[in-house]
């Protein structure tokens, strides 16, 4: 993990192993997120909290405001999306499975040449060594990257600043698209349940779903384990019908808030001289794979009967959990959009192992 992942070890900041010297800290931060969200949501921008958390966050950062990200806090939010996640893998989705596998072969190769073209950009024109381009390049998960480059001795800074550039970026136009070209409203009453509507036992059920399915990618070293795992468990008892419930809106709701905030935290400790380049970088990779994502989205969808808003965000170049708050929002097919960003992380994790050995010779540390 980065250290300017979540401000966990910036130096001027509370000892991070001190619970009690960091949760003012935390606290104030999330307050500072939530307070972004409220105005975003006041101007009825899509995805609100999150967003609104995210810009508010890194702006304070930027403006050398002493911050503090959630840390595990984050985990645990997330592992309420890979439960929501799970929710949606019902019986029905049987019947769609067979139509899903064109996409999936399409996006691994999408995954690769889009690699390809923006590391050869990225060493061409912005002048950066093959090793920080490649890792700069790759669209995996945040923390997947920022790992593979501490242990091969790359820049982390820079490449933790492209990747965390490139997800903001992501989750900030796609639901402005919605809004401007879809005609998306945000919902005055959430899709969503509420706390009061959750019995006892289904309460029961989505906890253990989460607390099982975490514990368990974490011993099997699952990546993106907070996510993955409480999605298969949760997958598992909604499939076979022991429950229906779905964690209650508010609960989501707070995600999005933890989930915004830490991704604006990633910018502490960054001069504005430093933030230049990897900004420019960030913005510009992201939006040439967006652009590439909806050629291959209307091409599928010319092809197939799948939906093209869900083949754009399934391809676009965001975090797993931030995509999957995005088609919650949307009201996109939330089963199909996990599965295709599962399968690129889950890809470029497995590919980066043997071809980082390949082309950078044995790592430092394991990854």
């Amino acid at each position: 993990m980065s250290r300017y992942e979540d401000a966990e070890t910036r130096p001027d900041k509370p000892d991070a192993r001190n619970w009690k010297a960091r949760a003012p800290w935390v606290a104030g931060t999330l307050l500072w997120g939530v307070f972004g969200g409220w105005v975003f949501s006041q101007l009825g921008i899509p995805l609100a909290w999150m967003i609104g958390a995210m810009i508010f966050t890194a702006a304070a950062a930027i403006a050398g405001v002493r911050l503090q990200g959630p840390g595990k806090g984050r985990a645990v939010m997330i592992t309420v999306l890979g439960v929501m996640l799970g929710s949606s893998f019902t019986p029905d989705i049987m019947n769609h499975l067979s139509s899903w596998f064109i996409s999936i072969a399409v996006l691994l190769v999408f995954v690769v040449l889009v690699t390809c073209v923006l590391a050869w950009g990225f060493q061409r024109f912005a002048g950066m060594p093959r090793r920080e381009a490649i890792l700069s390049a790759t669209p995996g998960g945040f923390g997947e990257m920022v790992l593979i480059a501490e242990a091969y001795g790359a820049d982390v800074r820079s490449i933790s600043l492209i990747h965390a550039t490139r997800v903001m970026f992501t989750v900030m136009l796609i639901p402005i698209y919605f809004r401007i070209f879809e005609g998306y409203t945000p919902p005055a009453v959430s899709p969503m349940g509420s706390v009061a509507d959750l019995g006892l036992q289904d309460s029961a059920i989505l906890v253990a779903c989460a607390i099982v399915g975490y514990a368990g990618a974490r011993a099997l070293k699952v990546p993106a384990a907070a996510i993955l795992g409480p999605m298969v468990v949760s997958a598992f008892v909604h499939f076979f019908g022991l429950t229906k419930a779905q964690p209650p809106g508010e609960l989501v709701n707070l995600a999005q808030i933890v989930i915004g905030t830490t991704v604006g935290c990633r910018f502490v400790g960054v001069s504005h001289r430093q933030l230049i380049n990897p900004v420019g970088i960030g913005i510009i990779g992201a939006a040439i794979t967006l652009g590439l994502a909806l050629g291959a989205a209307s091409a599928l969808h010319a092809i197939t009967d799948l939906d093209y808003n869900a083949l754009w965000i399934a391809f676009a170049p965001g975090g797993l959990a931030e995509m999957t708050l995005i088609s919650l929002a949307m009201h996109i097919d939330t089963a199909f959009v996990s599965t295709h960003h599962i399968i690129r992380i889950l890809f470029i994790v497995s590919a980066m192992s043997v071809i980082s050995r390949l082309l950078f010779g044995k790592p430092d540390k394991e990854f």
